[in-house]
């Protein structure tokens, strides 16, 4: 290992690219073929290092570093020699290329030239750096003594290194020997006691599988044992145990089927006690978590299947196929003349499909409420924890998603395939939504039925671990997430049928109505086609009635078309002139607005009959027709507002003409007055005695009518009452008539109601104001209807007349008329702005007589002023 270290002769001549910083050139290569020595030009020259290189000792002097000097001048090189400082310098093609362009002597004296050139310029690097060469040798003997102590040292540590591994290796190896040994040992010793264990269990395993099914479980605990010892070794080819590992195998096999048979069985009846052996049996065998995985998809793959079978076209189509086939290729379709076959068809699949699907969700359910309630004797754990430990969702909520999922879509492919199909559950929508409704109701009362077999079934020691379950009252899905709704998960998949039913239901309701209202027609329908518009509307109702939701959903197809009629009608109303006149017989619009009013009538009493016929019908549908049926009559009431406005106004226009009329006249001497009543009473009383035979007669709606024509008869009777209270100056003879005009105004208004007495306040304040006529001031001020019954503005008005023509009424101070005083009435209805009004007359007064200095009031001013104080006060 040891290499000579060659001694250095001679200056080294630093002639590569890498030389010292000097600025040196580098110098040409030779030519090719010559061999470079020692000191060559074409090597490269190291650079200066310490002699105390990393890991190496000192030894000897240090040789001072190198000192830059000044670089010698040197002539600049021509362009000629600039290709021999490229790296990729060939000398061939240089020659090559030197050969062809120029004289071969005249290239040669360039290049003896630059060599010469070269020459005196190492020499002047040498001569300038001799000092610094010199130091460089004397260094690189030092190191060659400093290697080869190095090396002699490196010797000595290999030596001592081999006497320690002869040391160590012998032992070592022992140890691996032993090791491997014991290894083996404990190996064989874990061997044999699997295989003692493995022939005691298996023995015990005869045993418990002569029990039966009583000694099942045990059994199940003894394979889970027996498959324990047997992981993470090969126990094949040991002859001792090859018939017990055989044994072994079928026993798994045998208990495990036992156990499916139990299970079936058990779910099948309802009985937890089988069940709850099965599901033991799975647990002691380690395959309870897969077995039960196994059981619900098994359930949703037959009931994929039965979903299929049941909307199967071909299937449903068979009978008439078997008469008369088509040929091949054509679609399997019913016949016009067997529809009614199809269909019948199509629901006793559905029928049988609904069954299968309650019978498989009452067996996982009765198996989850199993697994929810058994424990394992040993380690007390619940079964339903080994399946949800995963955060996995309950078996019922993951059965229950595969088969609302497998309805949808198989309902959707399968409609989507037929157009028989697709109108069949359309058009007998509400059939399909009873038979899920059914199902829905009738996998809630499994609940209960499970439940009371748990609690009345089942052997005594399983009785004893599931006897402590409590009432079950909550939902059957268990763990379900909080916005999944399961009812709504089933129904899901009807939702493209039940939109179309209900816009078939709207174009059924739709149509007749359209039909009785053609373009340009004048006339409202006839009785016979709102009888036909009724029964649609009833029919409707009366089909949808098999779910709330759905009768929700029509219900507010009712509405619309109650408001298509509404709006139908409305455009039948007439709103000219004519419509409101009170002079003469009946128009042709008042008419035409009479008989659509009585239409509007009795498609408002009709279908108000229907709901309240209607079993079991949800407030909010019941809400939502209502609601349509006001707007109905709110339309009724616009369709005759203008008759009772004319006759309002006429009324008014009537009763204002009693201040035509002379009430200034004494008492006659017979004490009587001279004629019943006065004319304009007479004339009202025949007015409004024509008016209900000529105009309100002719409305069918009595109830309607007189629902409005009593608010004009309590108009009346104030109106009546205002200008009464006006009349001035009201003499004796006045007073008379006026009082049997008051007992006339009963018998006027008695046409506007079903009885006078039914006019609440108004006809109170009537009863009440006949007897103020005769009494005194004092008397009025006093009387106890005065506030409650009457209004204190209205007192006042009547002591007007009482007072001198210098207390002037309220309407002569302000200069109006009558009729513009009625009508600011009307329009400031507030007590406290007629009481302010009736002051002003008052205070206008005592200004008039401090004015003319008199010296003393009229004697009914303090009783008014009193009244005024009361009146006000009782405001605030």
């Amino acid at each position: 290992m040891q290499q000579s270290i060659r001694p250095y002769t001679g200056l080294p001549f630093c002639t590569g690219r890498s030389g010292w910083k000097g600025g040196l050139q580098p110098t040409p290569p030779r030519r090719a073929g010559s061999e470079a020595g020692p000191g060559a030009q074409g090597s490269p020259c190291p650079a200066p290092t310490s002699l105390t290189g990393k890991g190496f000792p000192h030894v000897g002097p240090e040789p001072p570093p190198l000192q830059r000097r000044p670089a010698v001048p040197r002539p600049p090189a021509t362009e000629c020699y600039a290709d021999f400082f490229r790296e990729d310098f060939d000398v061939k093609a240089y020659t090559s290329q030197s050969i062809h362009q120029a004289v071969i002597a005249e290239q040669l004296a360039k290049l003896a030239q630059g060599i010469s050139q070269l020459d005196k310029e190492l020499h002047l690097q040498v001569v300038a750096r001799h000092e610094d060469l010199l130091a460089q040798a004397t260094g690189i003997e030092s190191l060659e003594g400093v290697l080869q102590m190095m090396q002699t040292r490196i010797g000595a540590l290999q030596s001592t290194v081999d006497r320690i591994r002869v040391k160590i290796v012998d032992p070592y190896n022992k140890i691996v020997s032993r090791t491997a040994q014991l290894a083996k040992l404990q190996a064989a010793c874990d061997l044999l006691r699997r295989i003692i264990r493995i022939l005691y269990l298996s023995k015990r395993l005869q045993g418990q599988l002569q029990g039966g099914s009583r000694e099942i479980t045990k059994a199940a605990q003894s394979l889970n044992e027996l498959d324990y010892l047997s992981q993470g070794i090969d126990l094949s080819g040991i002859e001792v145990i090859e018939n017990e590992l055989l044994f072994i195998a079928r026993a798994r096999l045998e208990v495990e089927n036992q156990a499916k048979r139990l299970l079936e069985q058990g779910v099948e009846t309802q009985n937890p006690t089988q069940v709850g052996t099965a599901l033991q049996v799975f647990h002691n065998l380690g395959t309870l978590k897969d077995t039960i995985a196994n059981v619900v998809d098994g359930y949703c793959t037959v009931l994929e299947e039965n979903i299929k079978n049941a909307l199967d076209i071909k299937v449903l189509t068979q009978p008439s196929q078997s008469i008369t086939r088509g040929g091949p290729g054509r679609a399997a379709m019913p016949t016009p003349g067997n529809t009614a076959a199809f269909r019948a068809a199509l629901w006793t699949n559905m029928e049988k499909l609904m069954d299968q699907i309650c019978a498989a969700c009452g067996q996982v359910q009765h198996l989850q409420k199993v697994l929810t309630k058994k424990r394992d004797p040993v380690s007390h754990v619940c079964f339903i924890e080994e399946i949800v430990k995963d955060r996995q969702s309950d078996i019922l909520y993951k059965f229950w998603t595969a088969v609302t999922q497998t309805l949808s879509s198989q309902f959707q492919s399968a409609t989507d395939s037929s157009m028989f199909l697709k109108q069949a559950f359309e058009g007998e929508y509400p059939k399909l939504l009873r038979l899920y409704n059914d199902l829905w109701k009738r996998l809630q009362q499994y609940s209960q039925n499970i439940q009371r077999n748990f609690n009345t079934s089942g052997t005594t020691d399983l009785f004893a671990e599931l006897q402590q379950m409590e009432e079950d009252t909550q939902d059957i899905f268990m763990q379900k997430p909080q916005d999944y709704d399961p009812e709504k998960a089933l129904k899901d998949s009807l939702q493209q049928y039940e939109a179309a039913y209900l816009s078939k239901s709207l174009s059924r309701l739709f149509d007749p109505i359209n039909l009785v209202f053609p373009p340009g027609g004048r006339n409202p329908p006839s009785s016979d086609e709102l009888d036909s518009i009724i029964k649609t509307v009833a029919s409707e109702l009366n089909v949808a009635a098999v779910d709330p939701d759905l009768s929700l959903a029509v219900a507010k197809n009712v509405a619309k078309t109650i408001q298509l009629y509404s709006v139908k009608s409305e455009q039948l109303l007439s709103t000219q002139g004519d419509a409101s006149q009170v002079i003469g017989p009946l128009t042709e619009g008042q008419r035409r607005n009479v008989a659509v009013v009585n239409s509007l009538y009795k498609l408002h009493q009709s279908v108000l009959k229907v709901i309240t016929n209607q079993s079991s019908f949800p407030a909010t549908a019941e809400q939502t027709v209502t609601t349509a049926l006001k707007a109905v009559h709110d339309l009724m009431g616009s369709a005759v507002q203008p008759l009772l406005n004319s006759v309002g106004d006429s009324v008014e226009a009537i009763i204002i003409t009693m201040h035509q009329e002379d009430f200034s006249g004494s008492l006659s001497s017979s004490g009587k007055p001279d004629v019943p009543c006065s004319l304009y009473m007479k004339e009202l009383q025949g007015f409004i005695a024509r008016v209900m035979s000529d105009y309100f007669r002719h409305f069918e709606c009595f109830d309607f009518v007189f629902d409005n024509t009593e608010a004009m008869a309590q108009r009346a009777i104030e109106l009546f009452i205002r200008n009464a209270s006006l009349i001035r100056p009201l003499g004796e003879g006045g007073k008379m008539r006026l009082a049997a005009d008051f007992a006339q105004m009963e018998l006027a208004v008695a046409p506007l109601c079903r009885r006078v007495s039914d006019l609440g306040k108004s006809y109170r304040q009537l009863r009440s104001f006949r007897p103020l006529l005769f009494q005194t001031s004092e008397h009025i001020a006093s009387s106890p209807a005065l506030g409650e019954v009457i209004p204190f503005s209205i007192i006042l008005q009547f002591l007007f007349t009482r007072a001198p023509p210098e207390l002037k009424s309220p309407f002569q101070r302000a200069e109006w008329s009558i009729a513009r005083y009625s009508q600011w009435l009307d329009d400031h209805p507030s007590e406290k702005d007629r009481l302010a009004l009736i002051r002003g007359a008052l205070e206008a007064y005592v200004q008039s007589v401090r004015t003319r200095e008199g010296k003393e009031f009229a004697p009914v001013y303090p009783i008014m002023v009193q009244l005024l104080q009361k009146a006000m006060s009782t405001l605030q």
